[in-house]
């Protein structure tokens, strides 16, 4: 694969959706047109609907998403006014994975969803890097070429690094308090009108404090379920998983969390959709999997990256029956503000450092041992 794009977003809420939209407007509509597309045909929701009907679910969606973040929904819909789609198709763009949840609460199980292994790791683990977090993105495998890194430097929150694709408003990403998102998907028939997961990803990475971020997610009515992973500069960390309508938190202890896409607590498993039987089971294989390979001894840069590329289960190459791949991994340092990520399967493409506020540095020095690290 290619470098991974990185593209700065400046200023105020308007001027950065239009910068987004304009940058980006051919690959945003061709996005939206695929998930419409996938939304309505039935695969992901567990049963076919049409055009109209997702698209007029989706409207039903806008008065939330612009009363949990003004802000957020102002960006929304210039990036929308500026790529040529409607803001019903943005809100779909951008939280597909949840508002297919909400598609499903009126019938029908969850097939082709399995997206994401993560981990949170405490500082203890990895005494030179002062606690990390790693995930990769998983998604139908037409989603890879619409990848994105943004750089965001906004007018009325903190700089951050957020991993997304164009379209959608944050995905993964670190900012300039270290506060670090990451997200699991989840498979819940408790879908609603609501507010979709990426909305919450940005919120989050507007706080300056864990337990902001926290609130963000806690606080959310949110449209369908998904799993949150937070940390602090400092290291600590929590896990939400979340459905649509009640959340699970579990803090980081002594142990790291691993996370994959199956509910592992019994209240948010009462609203787990039933699943074809091989997605399900990769779930519970890449959380095993996982689980082993951070058990024992410390987790460094390196082990994270090779975690991320592990070939049995883990790292995922598009095709059928699924046409899951795995569309790129990110690895966050926050005590640092640093992020690594890679555009495409991390077997094949290789991974890229970058530091919040600077962007993508240059040099390969090496420091404290985690590896290529930049003059900055």
């Amino acid at each position: 694969m290619k470098p991974l794009r990185l593209f700065e977003l400046r200023g105020g809420p308007v001027a950065r959706g239009r910068a987004h939209g304009e940058a980006f407007a051919a690959e945003i509509r061709a996005y939206a047109e695929e998930r419409v597309h996938l939304a309505a045909a039935g695969a992901w929701a567990g049963r076919p609907t049409t055009r109209e009907d997702v698209l007029a679910l989706a409207r039903r969606m806008i008065p939330a998403h612009a009363a949990y973040d003004a802000g957020l929904h102002a960006e929304l819909e210039a990036m929308a006014e500026a790529a040529g789609i409607t803001v019903e198709e943005a809100i779909l763009v951008g939280g597909f994975t949840d508002f297919v949840d909400a598609v499903r609460a009126a019938g029908g199980p969850g097939f082709e969803e399995d997206d994401c292994t993560a981990v949170l790791v405490p500082p203890h683990r990895t005494p030179a890097l002062g606690g990390m977090f790693a995930q990769t993105w998983d998604m139908h495998d037409t989603a890879t070429p619409f990848v994105v890194l943004f750089d965001l430097r906004p007018d009325d929150a903190p700089a951050a690094l957020i991993f997304s694709t164009v379209g959608c408003l944050g995905q993964i990403g670190v900012n300039e308090a270290g506060i670090t998102v990451g997200i699991n998907n989840l498979v819940c028939t408790d879908g609603r009108v609501g507010v979709t997961w990426n909305y919450v990803v940005r919120k989050a990475l507007a706080q300056t404090t864990l337990e902001d971020a926290i609130a963000c997610v806690r606080d959310a009515k949110l449209a369908g379920g998904h799993d949150y992973l937070l940390m602090d500069a400092d290291g600590r960390g929590v896990n939400i998983e979340a459905s649509g309508r009640v959340q699970v938190l579990e803090a980081l202890g002594e142990a790291p969390i691993v996370h994959t896409n199956h509910c592992v607590h019994d209240l948010t498993r009462a609203w787990e959709a039933k699943r074809d039987a091989g997605l399900l089971a990769s779930s519970h294989e890449r959380l095993r999997v996982a689980q082993a390979e951070v058990a024992e001894g410390v987790i460094d840069l390196p082990r994270l990256q090779a975690l991320m590329a592990e070939g049995s289960c883990i790292c995922r190459h598009g095709g059928p029956p699924s046409h899951i791949e795995t569309s790129g991994a990110a690895i966050v340092r926050p005590a640092t503000r640093e992020l690594w990520a890679t555009w495409g399967p991390p077997d094949v493409s290789p991974w890229e450092r970058f530091v919040v506020g600077v962007g993508r540095p240059i040099g390969d020095r090496e420091v404290d041992g985690v590896g290529p690290r930049c003059r900055i």
